[in-house]
């Protein structure tokens, strides 16, 4: 446990890291990136490039900062960060190496007249403390997935049983294990981390479930322009084709409720939504799916979520398209969702749980419109789909 006088160090830190935190961290994962070349497969390189990522460590190094001495605050955070490094099989090994790394961009970046010995000292103390939480955390979780019913640890081989076009962008892909054995069961909401080996070189990545189909899993993916892992799926990974996966993971997930449910999803933030929806039909709550895309043609599951509605009477479904094709279906708003639009598809009864996904701007809009139109915040989740940021 850090000493009174760590954590006060470490507090005392905590106006630097608002005003150079960003810097350090950048530097830290060039150093990082470059002399342990074992960890960059764990790094989405796109995220590093626009930023997101040392953005979102460097917010979360000034949380852990701030809340030393009360570490509850920092709320869903910590297992947030947890689910990720699970999806990814962050092992204790690398921990050694992320704190070194640390531990050195803050003398280097911060200097010697604010990171002296005793920073040093209280800062190596304060990263033990959180790299024991985080490890201990990320061995139960690795535990149980691997002695529940059709678990494992590690990557697992499974076969492309299909391959489905979707919309223009969006492709699925249905996966089953080679061994012919059960696989895990996972909750709607959650997602799996994948192993490839693009020229030589080996990169993961997470894709939430869109479906929990019996023995296999489904994920639904957007092909991004200049995406490394999006576009070798979209174009060379075929039906029989080989891949390695990680158990399923995530914490946001559908709660049970019997309170009016509202989906509401952006672009590819439709995927996890699916899941959703399907377990939410199973009971009798109702629920409003509402999907905005940027035109007919990019639209994935609208066939499929219009089937749902006309067998299922508690749902229904509202579409915004931000620019009008001319050529898809009627039953669509045309513009950007606005507070207003989304007041009236929304149930008269705000006491509501509400699920939003999609890019982030679009996010931030409607955690914007749902506070202004009387949904209680703690019944407004959201999920990012990159590194975690606050939404303003």
């Amino acid at each position: 446990m850090l000493s009174a006088q760590d954590r006060a160090i470490v507090k005392s830190t905590v106006p630097s890291l608002e005003s150079g935190g960003e810097t350090l961290i950048t530097h830290f994962y060039r150093m990082m990136l470059s002399e342990y070349p074992e960890v960059r497969p764990l790094f989405n390189q796109a995220h590093q490039a626009s930023g997101d990522q040392p953005r979102a460590l460097a917010n979360g190094v000034l949380m852990y900062a701030r809340h030393i001495d009360q570490l509850d605050q920092l709320g869903d955070l910590v297992a947030k960060i947890i689910n990720k490094h699970v999806a990814l099989q962050i092992l204790p090994e690398h921990y050694p190496i992320v704190g070194s790394c640390l531990l050195r961009a803050i003398s280097e970046v911060l200097g010697d007249e604010i990171a002296t010995p005793e920073v040093m000292a209280a800062w190596g103390a304060a990263y033990g403390q959180l790299a024991d939480i985080l490890i201990g955390a990320e061995k139960s979780i690795y535990d149980q997935k691997e002695q529940a019913p059709g678990g494992w640890r590690g990557a697992r081989e499974f076969i492309v049983a299909a391959k489905v076009e979707e919309s223009a962008e969006i492709i699925s892909f249905y996966f089953e294990p080679a061994d012919k054995g059960p696989i895990l069961a996972a909750e709607p909401g959650q997602y799996i981390g994948m192993k490839l080996v693009l020229d030589g070189e080996e990169i993961r990545r997470n894709y939430s479930l869109s479906a929990l189909t019996n023995g296999q899993y489904r994920i639904s993916v957007k092909r991004e322009h200049g995406g490394r892992a999006s576009n070798h799926l979209h174009d060379q990974l075929h039906v029989g084709a080989s891949i390695q996966l990680f158990p399923p993971s995530g914490e946001f997930t559908l709660s049970a409720s019997n309170k009016p449910l509202v989906l509401i999803s952006g672009g590819v933030g439709i995927t996890p939504t699916l899941a959703m929806l399907e377990a939410a039909l199973a009971t009798e709550r109702p629920v409003h799916f509402i999907h905005c895309a940027r035109n007919g043609s990019v639209h994935a599951f609208r066939d499929w979520i219009d089937g749902l509605a006309e067998r299922h009477p508690q749902l229904k479904r509202f579409y915004c398209y931000a620019e009008d094709d001319g050529v898809s279906p009627a039953a669509h708003k045309v513009g950007v969702l606005s507070q207003e639009q989304l007041g009236e598809w929304l149930p008269q009864e705000r006491d509501l749980d509400a699920y939003f996904l999609g890019p982030k701007g679009f996010m931030a809009a409607v955690k914007r419109h749902l506070k202004a139109l009387g949904v209680p915040e703690k019944q407004s989740r959201y999920e990012f789909f990159g590194p975690a940021s606050a939404l303003e």
